[in-house]
C-alpha cells in the first residue's frame, strides 16, 4: 500500500486503540511482468525515523500483547468480556512501512494488515455506557500529547486501556505517545525536505530521462506516477509502471533515494537528542516490564 491510505493506516497503528488525533490499495503486477525486474532494489535498511516507527520487534510484540492481556483482565474484573485480537508475531508479514518512492516491486504486496476488532453486536454489552466507561474511562478525564507540529492526540485518562498502558510504561506513558507523534511528523517532514536535496533532485532527473526515453514524457517522479493511477485496474494495465521499475533498476533509484532520505531523517534526530534518548529509554522500560512482570492470561 502506498500514498495517503498507507499513511492513514500507519498513523492508526502508531497511535493505537483509544487514541483520537486532532488537527494537523495493494499494488498489482503490471502487464509483461516477465520483462520487469521482480524488485527494483535489494532489501534496504529502513531510514532511522521510519525504523523507529515501523520495525515490529520482539519488544514491540511483548509490550502490545502485555497491554492487551492487562486490559482483558481489567475488563473481566468489571464483569465484561473484552476480546481484542492478539498482535502478530514478529516476522509474520506485518510490514506497514510507508513506500515514499512509489512501487518497489512488480509482485503483489504480501503485507498483512493489522488484525481488526470485530464490531460490537447491536444491543450487546459492548454497546452499553458501562462497558465504554470501563474500557475507555471518563471522557472528561482524557489526556493529550502534542507533537512538535500541529498534531495533538488524546487518550483515555483512566479505564482499562489507560491502566494497561500504565502497567507497561509507568509514568512514561504520555511521553511515549508524544515521542511517536513527533517521529511520525518527522517522517512526513523529511519526505518533503528531501525534495530540496541536490543528490535526490539529480536522481529524479536521471529517472525522468529514462522514462522519457521509454516514451513517458509526462512522468515527473515515481511517487506522483503511482498516485496518478488511482485504481487497481489502472495499475494492472498501465505500461508506465513497468517502465518505472526498469528505470528504477537502471538508475539505482531506490537505494539512492532511501540513502538520501536516511540522511535527512538522521539530521532531524541529531538536532533533537532528547527524542531519541527518551525513545530508547522507554523502549527499554517496556522490555524490562514485559520480561519481569507476570502478565495475566487473556
Amino acid at each position: 500500500m502506498t500514498g495517503p491510505g498507507r499513511s492513514a493506516l500507519a498513523l492508526a497503528v502508531i497511535l493505537g486503540g483509544g487514541a483520537a488525533a486532532v488537527g494537523g490499495c495493494a499494488l498489482v503486477a503490471p502487464p509483461d511482468a516477465a520483462r520487469v525486474p521482480a524488485a527494483a532494489t535489494a532489501p534496504h535498511a529502513l531510514p532511522p525515523v521510519t525504523e523507529r516507527l515501523f520495525s515490529w520487534t520482539d519488544v514491540d510484540y511483548r509490550s502490545t500483547e502485555a497491554q492487551r492481556r492487562y486490559a482483558v483482565a481489567c475488563m473481566a474484573e468489571h464483569g465484561f468480556r473484552y476480546a481484542p485480537p492478539a498482535p502478530p508475531q514478529p516476522g509474520t508479514g506485518t510490514d506497514q512501512r510507508p513506500q515514499p518512492f512509489g512501487q518497489e516491486s512488480a509482485a503483489p504486496s504480501a503485507e498483512t494488515p493489522p488484525p481488526a476488532e470485530k464490531p460490537p453486536v447491536p444491543g450487546g454489552p459492548e454497546t452499553t455506557k458501562a462497558y465504554g466507561l470501563a474500557l475507555f474511562g471518563d471522557e472528561k478525564k482524557r489526556v493529550s500529547a502534542k507533537g512538535s507540529g500541529r498534531m495533538k492526540v488524546s487518550r483515555p485518562g483512566n479505564g482499562c486501556l489507560a491502566e494497561a498502558e500504565t502497567k507497561v510504561l509507568g509514568d512514561g506513558r504520555m511521553r511515549w505517545l508524544q515521542v511517536r507523534i513527533m517521529l511520525f511528523e518527522a517522517q512526513e517532514q523529511a519526505r518533503t525536505h528531501l525534495e530540496k536535496d541536490p543528490e535526490f533532485r539529480a536522481l529524479n532527473g536521471r529517472w525522468r530521462a529514462c522514462m522519457n526515453g521509454a516514451g513517458f514524457r509526462d512522468a515527473t517522479d515515481p511517487a506522483r506516477l503511482l498516485a496518478s493511477l488511482r485504481t487497481v485496474g489502472a495499475r494492472r494495465t498501465d505500461a508506465s509502471l513497468a517502465a518505472d521499475l526498469r528505470c528504477k533498476e537502471s538508475t539505482g533509484y531506490l537505494p539512492t533515494a532511501y540513502a538520501r532520505l536516511a540522511a535527512v531523517q538522521q539530521r532531524w534526530l541529531d538536532a533533537r537528542p532528547d527524542v531519541d534518548r527518551d525513545w530508547k529509554t522507554l523502549l527499554r522500560r517496556q522490555d524490562e516490564a514485559t520480561r519481569t512482570i507476570p502478565v495475566p492470561k487473556a
